[in-house]
């Protein structure tokens, strides 16, 4: 990692910033009520009556008590019985997850929010405000000033490295690194310290005897194709430090449209994570309706108990905007990419590569052609209903504890969508 000096600009190429908000739901409760939390050991849990909770996230003050997100409230009580619980305000977190992004916008018009906090940055051309690093010590220093929050800012040449640096200094950290920093920073580290390899990417790389990054980036090319396909030389540029991924800015965003969830406890059961899928299909592809758009591109997320997150995406044969579509490649790749049986503490979906559904001619199967008007029937009927009675007027049968798999299949039996007789008035869970 490069010493923090004032970095130049690079004659070719471009500097990213990746500003990640440090505890950030504690934090914002501690900038509303600094005189309840401040300096005190905090937690935002999810259902803060019921011991079988889980903690969303802590404080600093907290997780030097040993409390940790995804830890079970009780849990977390016997190890700090001094530890405040306080109940999520999403609204809240809304309003400063805007004003933070605001202010990343007065440095660039290239910023990609990624989650409600963080977001990335192209300072490419920025250079009227300072060095990269003079930059991200003044977003850091405004975010502090102006909010009362605390960030880590990551400063490298692509959205990989940035978001590898922001990782390396937290609370109030700024750390660079450059592609040429890459193999004594990152190359003894092991395969899963990389942002993007998951548990069974992971193990599988240690079955080919591939422990460490810098093995992983020396590895040869004919055997990662053979093992992982086009994934391999993806996996290999990332361990050299490359990333030609473009910050997409939020303007631009429109073309994206994504929902998780935070699960009530740890699951393992293929059927629960399933059902989990169709109802995050469910209200992407209603929103997805709602704004005339088709998607091309599925993405998931999958987050475990230690908070390890991945994210893998697959183009579908043909825009569509059904649930059910969207709902089996999110299967599928929930069972490409995620080890049976290893724990899930938190799952979304996220529709890419949009298009205008009126400009967009749909290529339709030679054995599916006959049932799409059916299909538009059927998600114009669930979707005025819920116009008329609420987001949450209906629920699958899926949803409330068949097997979606087995509703999925026979439904394609029928030759048409989930059956009304299977529509049930029932409230969902919330978030």
């Amino acid at each position: 990692m490069s010493n923090l000096n004032n970095a130049a600009y690079p004659v070719n190429g471009r500097v990213i910033l990746h500003i990640d908000m440090n505890a950030f739901y504690c934090s914002v409760h501690e900038a509303v009520d600094p005189e309840q939390y401040q300096g005190k050991p905090t937690a935002v849990a999810g259902s803060v009556e019921l011991r079988k909770g889980i903690i969303v996230t802590c404080s600093y003050a907290a997780r030097a008590k040993g409390i940790k997100t995804g830890m079970l409230v009780g849990q977390a009580q016997k190890m700090c019985p001094e530890l405040i619980l306080i109940r999520p305000d999403f609204d809240l977190y809304r309003q400063f997850s805007r004003r933070f992004m605001k202010i990343a916008y007065e440095y660039s018009p290239l910023v990609e929010a990624m989650s409600i906090d963080e977001c990335y940055i192209d300072i490419t051309g920025s250079k009227q405000f300072g060095t990269p690093l003079e930059i991200a010590e003044r977003i850091q220093r405004r975010i502090r000033d102006e909010l009362h929050l605390p960030c880590s800012v990551g400063v490298a040449p692509n959205k990989l490295l940035a978001k590898m640096a922001s990782d390396m200094k937290k609370p109030n950290g700024i750390s660079v690194l450059r592609k040429r920093d890459v193999p004594h920073v990152l190359w003894e580290k092991p395969c899963a310290y990389l942002y993007g390899i998951g548990g069974k990417t992971a193990d599988k790389l240690k079955r080919l005897n591939i422990h460490s990054l810098g093995q992983l980036a020396e590895a040869s090319d004919k055997l990662l194709s053979e093992q992982f396909g086009v994934l391999g030389a993806h996996l290999k540029r990332s361990a050299n430090g490359e990333d030609d991924s473009p910050v997409q800015p939020e303007q631009d965003q429109s073309k994206s449209i994504g929902h998780t969830t935070t699960l009530p406890n740890n699951y393992t059961e293929r059927s629960d994570i399933h059902r989990v899928f169709l109802n995050l299909a469910d209200q992407v592809g209603r929103r997805l309706r709602r704004q005339k758009l088709l998607t091309q591109t599925v993405q998931i997320t999958i987050r475990d108990p230690d908070m390890k997150t991945i994210t893998r995406a697959s183009k579908l044969n043909n825009p569509t905007e059904n649930r059910e579509d969207i709902y089996e490649m999110a299967c599928k790749l929930f069972e490409d990419h995620w080890l049976a049986g290893k724990p899930v503490r938190l799952l979304g979906i996220t529709l890419q590569n949009l298009l205008d559904k009126t400009e967009v001619p749909v290529q339709l199967d030679l054995f599916d052609y006959q049932k799409q008007p059916v299909k538009e029937k059927l998600n114009k009927a669930m979707d005025a209903l819920r116009d008329k009675f609420g987001e949450h007027a209906i629920l699958t049968a899926g949803m409330l504890g068949d097997d979606p798999s087995t509703l999925i299949r026979n439904h394609k039996t029928r030759g048409t969508s989930l059956q009304m007789d299977h529509l049930k008035r029932h409230p969902l869970e919330e978030e």
